[in-house]
């Protein structure tokens, strides 16, 4: 049951203060975990862009400068997420990288289609199936780290119960 200035966990009224710091800490970690992802994932599409030549969609353009741009698009976004000097250029980066996700779903989903078809199926659906689910994770856990929404964590106002109309 949320309370006004705490939660209740089994009867156990916590301080609201103690229940900000550790959202903070785990959004700080959370934020940490994405920066080092898209880090990662920047380094790769730059470094060795071959293999997402291969799952890229027919149907976009200059396939070998959009996968470079999509890791410089990985690297900046990172970089500003995680810095810590400026709230407007994060939230501008967890709207960028969440927007930079729902973009490149239809990649993934080529990737997919595309494992699905080979008689050995590729990596197969134990990787597909969970990458498919992780994609909107992903969208939220960019807006969520870059402090621009607080849902599911941030309790609604609490207002009196208003009678059902039957």
């Amino acid at each position: 049951m949320l309370e006004r200035d705490g939660e209740e966990q089994a009867g156990i009224k916590l301080p609201k203060p103690l229940i900000d710091a550790a959202r903070a800490s785990v959004r700080s970690a959370c934020r940490a975990g994405l920066v080092l992802l898209y880090l990662v994932a920047g380094c790769f599409h730059l470094a060795t862009p071959r293999p997402f030549l291969r799952i890229i969609p027919h149907w976009v353009p200059l396939p070998e400068t959009v996968i470079a741009l999509t890791g410089v698009a990985e690297l900046l976004g990172a970089a500003v997420l995680a810095q810590s000097i400026s709230l407007p250029l994060r939230r501008m980066a967890g709207v960028a990288l969440a927007l930079y996700a729902f973009c490149v779903w239809p990649a993934n989903i080529n990737h997919f289609m595309i494992d699905m078809a080979r008689p050995d199926h590729g990596w197969g659906l134990a990787y597909h199936v969970p990458r498919m689910l992780a994609q909107p994770v992903l969208v939220w856990l960019a807006l969520w780290t870059g402090e621009v929404i607080e849902w599911p964590f941030r309790a609604a106002p609490i207002s009196p119960r208003r009678p059902r109309r039957k």
